[in-house]
């Protein structure tokens, strides 16, 4: 009997029972769209981080204040300073721009519409550095630094949320918000942005770090230091060149561990890279075991076939069909289902994972390869776990099997 055959029987013996058949199909397609879900969106995570980091602007270093576990300083100075800012920018050949930052989460309010927005402390270098572009109005610059001046530049989101959905750009400028009760002039509204690690800068409220910092959270110290270099080719000798000037700063010893972080967009990729591939691989392992369920109910219910059928493998083999005939046609059956299952699971992936896409704007993306995989994993899953129902059937003795009743 050929393979075309085999399966034209399998269908028959599948569509005599469609339920049965439906329910056992169900596992692998569960399992096969855990898979390609599970991927796609492994996969959409990634890139969303990747973007975020690319998002920083080109050639970005950033340098943060490292606690211990207890919470304290693991050196002797504690903070990321101004002067830190200044040093890194004076000694620091590799680098080429510097912008020290302080951000916090504030209330915006203006007239009754209010929101909670973040608040981006900074100095003027910060534009240039995250490569961010002005809509309508300006930017501040140096002198309204030195001068302490309540300005804020607005990111397109949250003027809109202030605002009005139908107010342009051009005409927020000159408007007062406030910002923590705190009066700020709109100087300037951005052009879109998006995400940068986390961060939505649409979303996002830009003020002087001297008007910000100690006006709208008490701060003395900036969060974090901003820097930029000429290109990736001398990303980790500006890195060294930074921990050294900090080193120095902080006054630490040979032997003391950094109170500082220093990180590379190079870091950051690698680090959202890694986070996208640990994601994927969690999500597929929790697929493998849903596709291992569906494996066990696909041997489970062929083993109660070959013992419905059991008359029908004795005439069978009455008639010259041989054990390993009866063995094929047993795990055709069961391969089919699994085909079936991994098939639609395959389908129905692809069209959730486009929802998502076009809904939620994330990159949930299924490639080729994955698809493949989990397709040829189904088809496997079916002859593993098939086998052994279809070697039951091959043994049966064809005089016990026409007496059963």
């Amino acid at each position: 009997m050929n393979i075309l055959e085999n399966v034209r029987l399998a269908f028959r013996g599948l569509l005599a029972n469609k339920v049965r058949a439906g329910l056992t199909v169900l596992g692998i397609f569960i399992g096969v769209l855990a898979v390609i879900l599970g991927t796609a969106i492994g996969q959409g995570s990634k890139a969303k981080i990747l973007q975020s980091v690319q998002s920083l602007g080109a050639n970005t270093i950033i340098v943060f204040s490292s606690q211990d576990i207890e919470g304290k300083s693991a050196g002797d100075a504690a903070r990321i300073t101004l002067k830190d800012a200044e040093l890194i920018q004076k000694n620091c050949p590799s680098i080429t721009r510097v912008a020290a930052t302080f951000s916090g989460m504030a209330r915006a309010k203006f007239g009754r519409r209010a929101t909670r927005a973040s608040i981006v402390c900074s100095q003027p270098n910060y534009w240039p550095i995250r490569e961010l572009q002005i809509a309508a109005g300006r930017a501040y610059s140096d002198r309204d630094v030195r001068g302490r001046r309540k300005v804020v530049v607005l990111g397109p989101a949250l003027g809109k949320k202030l605002f009005g959905p139908n107010v342009d750009a051009a005409a927020m400028l000159g408007r007062r918000v406030r910002l923590e009760g705190v009066g700020f002039e709109v100087i300037g509204v951005t052009n879109p942005k998006g995400a940068a690690l986390f961060d939505n800068l649409d979303e996002n409220a830009f003020v002087p770090l001297t008007s910000g910092m100690k006006t709208l959270f008490g701060a003395k110290d900036p969060s974090e230091i901003n820097a930029q270099i000429a290109s990736q080719d001398v990303a980790e000798k500006a890195k060294a060149e930074v921990g050294a000037v900090l080193r120095r700063s902080h006054r630490l010893k040979k032997g003391d561990k950094d109170d500082f972080q220093v990180f590379t967009q190079q870091q950051l990729l690698t680090i959202g890279d890694t986070i996208g591939g640990i994601l994927t691989g969690l999500l597929s392992g929790i697929a493998g075991v849903a596709l291992l369920v569906g494996g066990i109910g696909i041997m489970n219910i062929m083993l109660v076939s070959v013992t419905e059928r059991t008359r029908e493998i004795g005439i069978r083999k009455a008639i010259g069909a041989r054990p390993r005939d009866i063995q094929i046609q047993f795990l055709v059956e069961a391969t089919t289902l699994s085909a079936i299952g991994g098939i639609a699971g395959i389908v129905v992936g692809v069209l959730v994972s486009a929802l998502i896409n076009v809904v939620f704007k994330f990159p949930a993306s299924v490639s080729i390869f994955w698809a493949s995989v989990a397709f040829f994993v189904s088809a496997a899953i079916g002859i593993f776990f098939g086998l052994y129902p279809a070697s039951q059937a091959a043994k049966l003795d064809p005089i016990e099997a026409l007496r059963y009743q």
